[in-house]
């Protein structure tokens, strides 16, 4: 038997698989030129960039900044995942991330110059005062 959906939470059973999951997104966070991430921009989920024509390097804020907002990431191999849109680079406008302290960076740290280009990175707490940055996809 199938519970009754009454416009939340999930079917069990025989319910409607084909049903949508809606959750709550907030508003992309922004960055232009080159700057340092607050810990608010990377937990966001999407950062969108706006380099222009000029490269930009975009310094991940520090271990303890992150750490201070995630009260509760006290455990090794807890993991996030946040992406970087290029949402108006040219030229020369490619938007590098770049280690804070306490990071260490695991692949290819960059977003290609082209308007529309995205990157999407996941963050993983490796150790006491210690995350490490994949590049994936």
């Amino acid at each position: 038997m199938a519970l009754p959906n009454g416009g939340g939470g999930y079917q069990i059973g025989d319910g409607n698989i084909n049903q949508t999951d809606f959750f709550v997104t907030p508003v992309p966070a922004t960055a232009t030129v080159t700057a340092t991430l607050t810990s608010a921009q990377v937990l966001n989920g999407t950062l969108l960039g706006s380099p222009g024509s000029s490269a930009a390097s975009y310094t991940l804020p520090t271990v303890s900044d992150l750490e201070n907002t995630l009260l509760n990431a006290d455990k090794p191999n807890i993991t996030f995942d946040f992406s970087v849109v290029n949402v108006n680079g040219s030229g020369s406008g490619v938007i590098t991330l770049v280690a804070g302290t306490g990071w260490t960076l695991v692949g290819l740290m960059t977003v290609a110059a082209t308007t529309g280009t995205a990157q999407l990175f996941r963050a993983r707490k490796t150790g006491t005062g210690a995350w490490t940055l994949y590049r994936r996809g």
